[in-house]
């Protein structure tokens, strides 16, 4: 008997491959079932509409993204800072195509998806999971003096989700790597929200562990999200 995270994840890769090589708007359910060896109805015991499909493929990403961020904190505790989560973030995002699409709002890739109540609802778990996080910085004195989370919660959006806006309007003689646009993104968030002398290697190393715990709940969401699983938590 075929295993059905199996199942899903042969049909997840096909419609990603699909996503990918035609953009949202000429991929149907027949297609995907087709290329993925198994019956329609197959596809609809896991989910029931088209977009539920493509959603799950963006939200295993994500799951992805974020367990390799909570294994980057949990290996070096300096991984918490801001700036270094957020540079991570960014090569993380932007290194899996489909994470690149919704970040950059590629319509030619993902037509209205962005645009549906589904996806409104999955986003819903990010700032929940952010604002745990930052409190987890505040508390270990990772953040400038006086800073609360809710003062972020439009200036960190604004310069973090620029950058991949921006991707779209360089020039097309900008000579940056990946790794160079990241970097410039890492010195901006140090120099507007980090803190004036750096806390000791102790506070971070005891503050790690609680980040991580946040990412790997966040990655728990998104992939209970992506299957229909529970999900074994929520944020606080």
């Amino acid at each position: 008997m075929v295993d059905r995270r199996e199942r899903a994840n042969r049909i997840l890769d096909t419609a990603k491959d699909l996503l990918l090589r035609w953009g949202y708007r000429r991929v149907t359910i027949d297609e995907i079932a087709e290329r993925a060896g198994v019956g329609k109805g197959t596809v609809y015991l896991h989910w029931r509409t088209r977009d539920q499909v493509f959603l799950s493929v963006a939200a295993r990403e994500a799951a992805e993204m974020n367990d390799a961020v909570a294994a980057a904190m949990e290996s070096d505790p300096a991984e918490i800072a801001l700036d270094r989560y957020m540079r991570r973030n960014f090569l993380e995002a932007m290194r899996r195509p489909v994470l690149r699409a919704v970040f950059t709002r590629d319509s030619d890739t993902l037509g209205k998806l962005l645009t549906t109540p589904a996806y409104g609802k999955l986003e819903y778990t990010k700032p929940i999971a952010y604002r745990a996080y930052l409190n987890v910085l505040i508390d270990a004195g990772l953040l400038r003096d006086g800073l609360r989370a809710e003062d972020l919660d439009y200036s960190l959006y604004t310069i973090v989700y620029g950058f991949f806006a921006a991707e779209p309007f360089l020039p097309p003689d900008l000579d940056l790597s990946l790794e160079d646009k990241a970097d410039h993104l890492a010195d901006t968030l140090r120099r507007t929200f980090g803190p004036a002398r750096a806390p000791g290697r102790d506070r971070r190393a005891a503050a790690a562990p609680k980040a991580a715990a946040v990412f790997r709940q966040l990655a728990r969401d998104f992939r209970a999200a992506a299957y229909g699983e529970p999900n074994g938590g929520t944020h606080e």
